[in-house]
């Protein structure tokens, strides 16, 4: 496969999952505006704090105000991270591979844009946010079902998934560390209804919730979250799963090109090493240490990738 190919495939479904991830911390953010309207201002912040983008929203608004971070995360076309801007990237690149993908996943793509075209062209009202939080995560389920269910397990797959579960990583890793230096207010919180709250708040942003109280019941317990989130093998946007999904579609590739890469290799090693460690070992090591590791390790070997396999070439 070209590399232009194999790159436009792996940033068309990083897009899609970056939209979808947004739009869950958008809902997170929400949930608890209307319900702790004291701790409304610092949650919104938090939101955009998650997704990097302070810098970038401060030279654009002066409060972290619902109808503004909603504004700048869901709506605003010259912000290149804003839904609507990535969602456009995605179909951009799906143009580029059209002949790569089944009729399908185009038309999902395609239909995905035009609707978040109509859903998103009009400032959101408080009222109609859910709605359209809910038509951006059902179009990008949309596409990933139109993947699964119609393309060929090859290399078109592997790009595909591989972009996925990249972005699925960083986008888990980014919540947790948020969590404690940025949505925590002080340390006198930790243990308090507010600390529960927040951590809630983390379980919904990667739609772990239900699946958290099916292993752990009610009761969200920080060291029980980070545990589950960081090593649990069954959930599908935990770190060691999205790390073992992404180390499978790699050697896939190796397999199919006959070829290794070091991409590969960085790949085995930083889980060989993830796999020996224990919760205990993290909070240990400090768990925002622990995470902007995973989040660099992540960042390399994306960069990898992108290398080994000559996206720019």
């Amino acid at each position: 496969m070209l590399g232009k190919t194999a790159g436009g495939l792996y940033w068309m479904f990083r897009y899609l999952e970056r939209a979808e991830n947004t739009a869950r911390l958008v809902d997170a953010g929400f949930r608890i505006a209307l319900t702790h309207s004291s701790v409304a201002a610092d949650e919104w912040k938090s939101i955009v704090s998650t997704t990097g983008e302070n810098a970038s929203f401060r030279q654009r608004h002066e409060r972290y105000t619902s109808e503004n971070v909603v504004d700048f995360l869901l709506r605003d076309i010259s912000h290149p991270y804003s839904v609507m801007s990535m969602i456009e990237a995605a179909r951009m690149n799906a143009r580029l591979v059209r002949t790569a993908l089944t009729r399908e996943v185009w038309e999902a793509t395609n239909e995905c844009c035009m609707a978040l075209r109509t859903t998103l062209g009009e400032q959101i009202a408080d009222r109609d946010l859910p709605r359209a939080l809910q038509t951006i995560r059902q179009q990008s389920a949309l596409v990933r079902g139109a993947l699964h269910g119609t393309m060929l397990r090859n290399d078109i797959f592997n790009f595909a998934r591989i972009g996925t579960y990249i972005e699925r990583a960083e986008s888990t890793a980014r919540i947790l560390d948020v969590k404690y230096y940025v949505l925590l207010p002080s340390i006198s919180h930790v243990g308090s209804s507010l600390d529960n709250v927040q951590w809630e708040t983390i379980l919904r942003s990667v739609s772990a919730a239900t699946a958290y109280r099916q292993v752990h019941g009610s009761q969200p317990r920080a060291r029980t979250i980070a545990d589950f989130l960081i090593f649990s093998r069954q959930l599908p946007r935990s770190l060691i799963f999205s790390r073992a999904r992404i180390a499978a579609n790699l050697a896939h590739l190796a397999k199919d090109y006959g070829m290794d890469t070091a991409s590969n290799d960085f790949s085995r090693t930083v889980n060989t090493r993830l796999d020996a460690l224990h919760i205990d070992d993290v909070f240990d090591h400090g768990l925002h240490e622990f995470l902007q590791d995973f989040i660099q390790e992540n960042n390399t070997l994306g960069a990898r990738i992108e290398q080994d396999y000559r996206f720019n070439g």
